[in-house]
């Protein structure tokens, strides 16, 4: 359920009234931060600053020796107010202190809210790879809240509708329809919701949640490279790219049916999310081997769209691929 900053009071009800609560939280969203701390008893706060370049080792780090200076104990909560970059580090932070402390997310993005706060996949990046440092841990509670949303940038809307659009074009394909008109807190809550049931049947990834990685495979090869080259493109934009790739190379193995690709295109351009990818497959590739979901015999397991709401695995070489990506 999507709720209201008037609400905030009620993570106290899952935290405890003796939490040890430390809050750590993205400056750029300090006034939810203040909400946060107005209306619970926290014992610390500390703000991170945030991008792909800094989400790394050093600061986890950081914040690990900022929890030790405070004495927080192995009872103490962490909670992360901010996006994606944020509950990823922080749940990462969290589950190396002291071999394990609980954590929750007050997400402030539509990307987090319906795809990085809820299940549990925190880490950081190693050398221009997406999270290739990382651990499963579960974060105590996800609070939902639309308020914060209204003083998210066009560019980060359009960045979470991406992941929106992902998650109901493998699980249902009316709430894909109905996003297309307009997104909701209705559909917010779906989006989630979905994630969360097949974190549930699936946490560790063994199997269904890898359906969650539609667009992604491509997607953080394309982050890869923009690293390296310097350019600006941010996870959301990559991923709705990577999943127009993703299709197209459905097609051409047969498993999607026809138009599929076009379609989708079509739909993104009218959201005014990016279409083009701005490198050739051999830019890609390297990248590609390297995935977190890369497997034996340098395979890598594809997540391809055959229809809304419905997808395939599928595993593949990354240098077999013979895709014009342009």
């Amino acid at each position: 359920m999507i709720q209201t900053l008037e609400h905030i009071g009620d993570i106290g009800r899952f935290l405890g009234k003796e939490a040890e609560c430390f809050v750590v939280y993205d400056p750029n969203v300090a006034w939810v931060a203040e909400e946060v701390m107005a209306a619970l008893p926290v014992k610390g706060a500390r703000s991170l600053e945030t991008s792909e370049e800094r989400k790394t080792m050093d600061s986890v780090l950081a914040v690990e020796r900022w929890l030790l200076e405070a004495d927080a104990s192995r009872g103490a909560l962490l909670l992360a107010v901010g996006g994606g970059i944020t509950t990823d580090l922080v749940g990462f932070a969290a589950s190396l202190y002291k071999r394990g402390i609980r954590y929750a997310n007050l997400p402030t993005t539509l990307l987090s809210q319906v795809d990085a706060a809820i299940g549990g996949k925190t880490g950081v990046n190693l050398d221009h790879y997406k999270n290739m440092l990382g651990a499963f841990h579960m974060p105590e509670y996800t609070f939902l809240c639309a308020d914060v949303l209204r003083t998210l940038p066009p560019r980060e809307f359009r960045c979470g509708l991406a992941e929106l659009l992902k998650t109901f074009l493998l699980a249902d394909a009316e709430a894909y329809h109905s996003a297309l008109q307009g997104v909701t807190p209705a559909l917010i809550a779906r989006a989630a919701a979905i994630k969360a049931e097949i974190v549930e049947r699936d946490p560790y990834e063994h199997g269904e949640r890898a359906k969650l990685n539609l667009g992604h495979t491509f997607g953080h090869a394309i982050e890869y490279e923009a690293r390296e080259q310097g350019h600006d493109i941010a996870h959301g934009e990559a991923v709705a790219i990577g999943i127009l790739l993703a299709a197209r190379l459905s097609e051409q193995l047969g498993l999607a049916e026809n138009g599929l690709a076009a379609r989708l295109k079509a739909d993104f351009e009218r959201l005014g999310l990016p279409t083009q990818c701005p490198y050739p497959l051999a830019r890609l590739q390297a990248a590609m081997g390297k995935d977190k979901k890369a497997q034996g015999g340098g395979t890598v397991k594809f997540v391809l769209p055959v229809t809304p709401g419905e997808v395939v695995f599928q595993a593949l070489n990354p240098y077999d691929l013979h895709l014009d990506t342009a």
